[in-house]
């Protein structure tokens, strides 16, 4: 995600890894172990597979002797193999995907409040006041630290709020498969390079060497893994480029899925938008309404919805804007070739011919750095393809580029978009954008 807010998280995630380092290099168990123990599970994110009520399985007390035991031990965590928190997987017995979830939801907690407490005030959900908010690190004394803040309270407890584009059904790091599919074959080229006693002459003259004969002589535990990949660094490099090309959020219906939910009722979106009685009366809930819609169709493409988003130190605003985090479909195409970081809305719940004011105003919120792609949204149009050339003339004067939806072309994204079982090319808003750059 490219938010002021992911950028935090990941800052977050870095310095407290690297300062755990600092204290393994230099041997500092006391520091070292205050900074673990914090990492103890709270029940308060709900992720995970346990069964009734939440039983984390965090970094605690005891554990955090084993871990810290296992990293100043470990080579890896001297050498400089270990750069983020989820290298651990990898490299040190004991840590799997479950407890590098718990220590990112941790470490992570003080973002996860401030996300928490927006959410709730963007969605009008109560909080309860002065509730404990556990222990959240603070980079700039390098200690745990709490307070008295405000949260929802449920039944089971305190709550904390995760953004779905950031959670994953399972973590991508595996340790055997890093091992199986990575580091075995570079291993296999190495082998042969060498000409070692593993290497095997077939009846077709062809060399072989086989993964078995390389677990045999190698191992296959981690510390196998971590010696190999420290004769073999561009193999981790490669691992984690990959890992991240392909991490992608869970879907709809993915989720609802997994956690036995519904999955989000675009007819009734829709209808909510299009049983509104058009004028100004109506207008903050006609954008409200058309936020509900698009943030729950343009999922994941578009994540973190703003509303009156102000721009120009306040003196514009915009009714709502995306951060364009699509990785394939419409909207990665549109960011691959054209300013799009952002995708700009502005919502006209008219009961008359949107025209050049309405195009205008859009165009006039663009800039190179922040995108120049937006969605003009309207009830009705008297002249369609009067409004299609009001739109292609601002492109043609490098002013940016806008597509014009009405309620009929809200119904047909629906419809693709229900087709497609949940898929992000928009063959509609394809169609349109390509009418104003031919």
């Amino acid at each position: 995600m490219e938010t002021t807010w992911a950028t935090e998280c990941t800052s977050l995630l870095q310095h407290f890894f690297e300062r755990l380092l600092e204290h393994i290099r230099a041997n500092d168990r006391a520091s070292g172990l205050l900074m673990l123990e914090g990492l103890s599970e709270r029940n308060e994110f709900h992720l995970g597979f346990s069964t009734g009520r939440s039983q984390g399985s965090g970094i605690g007390r005891e554990f955090a002797k084993d871990f810290w035991a296992a990293l100043s031990k470990s080579r890896a965590g001297k050498t400089g193999l270990l750069k983020d928190l989820e290298d651990a997987c990898l490299f040190i017995e004991g840590v799997g995907p479950d407890r590098i979830s718990d220590a990112a939801c941790n470490i992570l907690r003080g973002p996860l409040i401030k996300y928490t407490q927006d959410m709730c005030s963007y969605y009008g959900i109560p909080l309860q006041q002065n509730v404990h908010s556990g222990p959240v690190w603070n980079p700039e004394t390098d200690r745990w630290e709490d307070s008295l803040i405000k949260l929802p309270v449920t039944p089971f407890g305190t709550l904390l709020l995760v953004p779905k584009i950031v959670v994953r059904h399972r973590l991508l790091y595996d340790a055997q498969r890093y091992y199986t599919h990575y580091l075995l074959p570079t291993m296999q080229v190495y082998e042969k390079s060498i000409n070692s006693g593993l290497v095997h002459t077939l009846k077709n003259g062809r060399t072989q060497v086989t993964k078995k004969s390389l677990r045999t002589k190698y191992g296959a535990d981690k510390l196998t893994v971590a010696s190999q990949t420290e004769r073999h660094p561009n193999v981790l490099d490669q691992y984690r480029r990959d890992a991240k090309r392909t991490s992608r959020p869970i879907t709809h219906h993915k989720l609802a899925e997994i956690e036995n939910i519904d999955a989000p009722r675009f007819s009734k979106l829709l209808d909510e938008v299009t049983t509104l009685p058009v004028g100004r009366d109506s207008a903050t809930a006609y954008e409200n309404a058309i936020e509900a819609l698009l943030s729950a169709m343009f999922f994941p493409s578009l994540s973190a919805p703003t509303k009156q988003h102000e721009i120009h130190e306040g003196r514009k605003r915009i009714d709502i804007t995306y951060v364009n985090s699509a990785h394939s479909g419409f909207f990665a195409w549109l960011a691959t070739h054209y300013a799009a970081a952002h995708v700009f809305v502005e919502c006209k719940n008219y009961g008359k011919e949107v025209g050049n004011p309405e195009v205008d105003q859009l165009a006039g919120r663009f800039g190179p750095s922040r995108g120049q792609f937006g969605l003009l949204v309207c009830r009705s149009t008297e002249d369609d393809e009067r409004l299609s050339k009001r739109c292609a003339d601002t492109a043609r004067d490098h002013r940016g580029y806008i597509v014009h939806l009405s309620d009929e072309d809200l119904k047909t994204l629906v419809r693709e978009y229900t087709v497609s079982n949940g898929g992000d090319e928009y063959p509609l808003l394809r169609s349109k954008f390509n009418k104003l750059i031919m």
